[in-house]
């Protein structure tokens, strides 16, 4: 009993503590929303204060919205500038960027230069005062008021070039230049812009303005393949930068908005008259008098004479300087930043191939009504020897070979054909229909709307027929698309594209962008019997001491098989009917067994040639930057006469190598000459390689040979017998 009576007090207290629990709560509750009706009546009536009607209430409106609008787009503007808060990232970045580097061709001739060697640079308070005074009041007058980005300039250059009806004036500071020489590449897109103007921000708060000048005007691109106006003093006026007169000076200031078309090695009433607005520049400025400028004027500077200067294979060398950049930035080159680079670089390709695209786009560009042009030129093992990244470096040195990505049109197809070659269902002998076909809504046709019924696999690839590629996407996923389309997709990243390549419908009709590097990237493969390569540049790296730090045989990375060499075989069968049956004729070589592929895009937005034989591999690219529709040109046309041209060249005086199981073409001998000269360009007569090394070893033979009958002349170690020594 005595414990049923303590039960029942025990729960009279939990019921008690339960109710004061209860009560506390609903207090605090009742308190708090007393408190914040109080607050919410208080802040109501101070916020009355501030109410505004009429007009002004629609200027706060505005003026609430574009805050809004400004707050939503500084963390738009955050988030695309992170690439750049990366490439900051490092407290090394300036060294990393430090780079001289000197390349020779692969035949040892130097062929340009990158990077500041700073032991020959020149201190800027040497520098005369016109230097300065004549790039500032021509690039950005404002450089020492603003923090990277001058809003003022920005207003005034487009106002001038609203008056101008053209671009009279640019936008950008030179910090912002400097980062884009530092940091970035040429590529035309916002996101680009965006982290410039992060990085020019970022340079100011951690430069002066001196060292932005010195740094920018030693890494600016001059024209003539030179870097810095130190080097350009050199190159245009043969000497120093200390020593240059103000017409001198307004000159060279006026490269740095166009440098090729204002080089007066090139284009001497240009580059006058540029010098010209550069004077007058400087007395609109307030930096000099009409009088002061007038000697300038009355004798304008002129340029010692330049050999092979406009040669240079600048797009190619700032593909190159990448990847040593690379390289030194992985450690692989040791810590000296002075460099001497051998290159894989054929000069004579080069520039024939600059040449061969500057001619046709001269003299065919206005036809077609196409403006730009790009290609890469290189071995079955990956070393590049050309690469041509557009039709003018001073005007654009946007690497169109590199950078940009266009649709590859049916030079995309031969990925479709050895996916199903690999699929173990089809050989090049097998009957494909060439008929109407609907994915869904979408049902492609081919070029000219016409079909052609059942033809061997071979012929279909020959004539590029639309249907036939897109009915094997099918067959290769087992009857659904998409999956045959991820075994595509598979098939071109086994061969080395870096393309995105998102899955769409028309894919395998080549509808998603990739490179003209991509391209012949890919192309080495079938040219190579399947191994996977990676386009490199460097042969030997020298240091500024003369030791060779790197050599890509050694050190480098090595082609890998990708693909079964028996399907690459299969598949070059095919894609030589395409040169000798089919749409790439005008790429056929006297004596060369070639193979490729055309490849053009709806609406003539792209031509492509694509093709290679057992010596070399070429992608040729014609279009616009644009992206305006060219006037009906294929790639069976300027593409594949380019690729002619430039591998007729190539090929003349190389022994010959035949494509993967194939044999040489058995009227030709290894080391025939291709083509006719007459028909083009023709590599300078010299011996081969194997004459080269053969004529070499007989040469010791001999010389041995008169040095051992020379001692039997004077009685020295004669041979038993009396031997005479035979050459056999």
């Amino acid at each position: 009993m005595q414990s049923d009576q303590g039960k029942s007090a025990l729960l009279r207290r939990l019921r008690h503590l339960a109710l004061a629990a209860d009560s506390w709560l609903d207090s605090v509750l009742f308190s708090a929303q007393v408190r914040a009706g109080e607050l919410w009546r208080d802040f109501s009536g101070f916020m009355e204060n501030f109410s505004v009607r009429g007009v002004s209430r629609l200027a706060v409106e505005v003026a609430c919205e574009g805050l809004t609008l400004s707050v939503f787009g500084g963390m738009v503007l955050v988030f695309l500038a992170q690439p750049a808060f990366k490439m900051t990232a490092n407290d090394d970045w300036l060294k990393k960027t430090n780079l001289a580097v000197v390349f020779r061709d692969r035949d040892d001739v130097e062929v340009g230069r990158r990077g500041a060697l700073h032991e020959d640079s020149v201190p800027i308070e040497q520098y005369p005062d016109h230097v300065i005074q004549a790039l500032l009041a021509t690039e950005d007058r404002r450089f020492f008021d603003h923090l990277g980005i001058d809003p003022i300039g920005l207003a005034r250059a487009l106002t001038v070039n609203a008056r101008g009806s053209g671009s009279v004036q640019g936008g950008s500071t030179l910090t912002q230049q400097l980062a884009k020489n530092l940091f970035l590449s040429n590529e035309r897109t916002v996101t680009r812009k965006i982290n410039e103007a992060f990085l020019a921000f970022w340079l100011e708060s951690r430069l002066t303005k001196r060292e932005i000048l010195e740094l920018y005007l030693d890494r600016a691109y001059m024209g003539g393949g030179v870097f810095g106006i130190q080097a350009a003093a050199r190159f245009y006026f043969g000497h120093s930068i200390k020593d240059v007169t103000l017409a001198e000076a307004a000159m060279l200031a006026g490269l740095f908005k166009a440098p090729t078309k204002y080089a007066p090695h090139a284009n001497l009433p240009a580059a006058r008259g540029r010098a010209n607005d550069v004077l007058s520049n400087l007395v609109a400025a307030g930096f000099m008098t009409e009088n002061q400028v007038a000697e300038a004027r009355r004798n304008p500077a002129s340029a010692v004479e330049q050999r092979g200067a406009n040669a240079t294979p600048d797009w190619y060398l700032d593909w190159a300087f990448g990847e040593i950049k690379s390289l030194a930035d992985s450690g692989k080159l040791g810590s000296d930043r002075v460099l001497n680079v051998k290159l894989a670089l054929d000069s004579g390709v080069q520039k024939l191939a600059q040449d061969t695209i500057e001619k046709n786009l001269r003299e065919s560009g206005p036809t077609y009504n196409a403006h730009q042009a790009a290609a890469v030129i290189l071995e079955p093992d990956g070393a590049v020897r050309g690469l041509v990244g557009g039709r003018d470096y001073g005007a654009s040195q946007f690497n169109r070979a590199v950078d940009a990505r266009r649709q590859p049109g049916s030079s995309f197809k031969p990925y479709v054909y050895l996916t199903a070659l690999m699929s173990g269902k089809f050989t090049p002998q097998t009957t494909v229909v060439d008929a109407p076909i609907c994915l869904g809504n979408w049902c492609p046709k081919n070029y000219g709307g016409s079909y052609s019924g059942s033809m061997p696999m071979w012929n279909a690839l020959a004539h590029s027929l639309n249907t036939v590629a897109v009915r094997l996407s099918v067959a290769v996923g087992d009857g659904d698309a998409k999956k045959g389309r991820k075994k595509i997709i598979d098939t071109a990243r086994r061969l080395g594209v870096s393309a995105p390549l998102p899955d769409t419908q028309s894919l395998p009709l080549g509808a998603d962008d990739v490179s003209v590097m991509d391209q012949a990237t890919a192309y080495a493969a079938f040219a190579n019997g399947g191994k996977r390569i990676k386009p490199y540049a460097a042969l030997e790296i020298a240091n500024s001491r003369g030791d060779v730090i790197y050599r890509h045989d050694r050190d480098g990375e090595q082609p890998q098989q990708a693909i079964e060499q028996r399907y690459i075989e299969m598949l070059d069968f095919m894609m030589t009917q395409v040169v000798e049956q089919g749409t790439g004729g005008r790429a056929k070589l006297e004596g060369v067994k070639v193979a490729g592929k055309t490849g053009t895009t709806n609406e003539y937005k792209d031509a492509w040639f694509c093709g290679f034989t057992g010596n070399f591999v070429g992608a040729v690219w014609y279009g616009n930057d644009d992206d305006e529709s060219m006037a009906k040109m294929t790639g069976g046309t300027l593409p594949a006469m380019t690729w002619h041209d430039v591998m007729q060249y190539a090929h003349s005086g190389v022994d010959l190598k035949p494509l993967p199981g194939m044999t040489l073409i058995a009227a030709q001998g290894p080391q025939a000459p291709v083509g006719d000269a007459s028909a083009g360009a023709r590599r300078p007569e010299r011996l081969t390689r194997k004459a080269t090394e053969t004529i070499g070893a007989i040469e010791v033979l001999m010389k041995s040979s008169s040095g051992r009958r020379a001692m039997l002349d004077l009685g020295e170690n004669r041979p038993r017998g009396g031997g005479v020594i035979e050459l056999r």
